[in-house]
């Protein structure tokens, strides 16, 4: 059994992550192809991949497997990726009920970066995923990054601004 690790919460920029070694910066995304507000504006303007990957990978659902709980991996740099994580469903609007965020989905990707991070040898870097523009709340997000990720040996770093 891997060691138990705890999350590491740090100020600063989730898309300049700190330390050293391969690394993983994972973030939400929802499961419309929407991609330009959030986390996300800060990714595109560091590197083009993950939303030119995302973009695409949305376009060809058809024949993939996009949809909630899906992941992602998009190398940006020789030891760097970025996991675009399926965790929300649809977008805030003015007339929608209840926040986009989808909990499970969250939870299912998590446990698909668990195991891409072990087989990597990286650590985890996010924002507090599902908590921007999806509505979800850190104390429902928490416990699931800490059963997915930490539980199980990769260590995780979560940036506040």
């Amino acid at each position: 059994m891997a060691e138990t690790s705890t999350i590491t919460y740090v100020r600063g920029d989730a898309t300049a992550p700190q330390g050293r070694g391969a690394k993983v910066i994972a973030h939400v995304c929802n499961d419309l192809g929407g991609w330009g507000k959030g986390f996300v504006v800060a990714l595109s303007q560091r590197w083009s991949e993950p939303e030119a990957a995302y973009r695409r990978w949305h376009r060809e659902r058809a024949s993939n497997d996009f949809g909630l709980g899906a992941v992602q991996l998009v190398r940006v740099e020789e030891y760097l990726w970025v996991a675009n994580m399926v965790g929300q469903r649809g977008i805030r609007t003015g007339r929608s009920s209840g926040p986009p965020v989808r909990y499970e989905a969250i939870d299912a990707a998590l446990a698909t970066l668990g195991g891409h991070a072990l087989d990597l040898g990286a650590s985890v870097h996010m924002p507090r995923i599902g908590c921007g523009l999806a509505g979800g709340r850190w104390s429902s997000v928490e416990p699931l990054v800490t059963t997915r990720l930490t539980g199980r040996g990769v260590p995780v770093t979560v940036y506040d601004q």
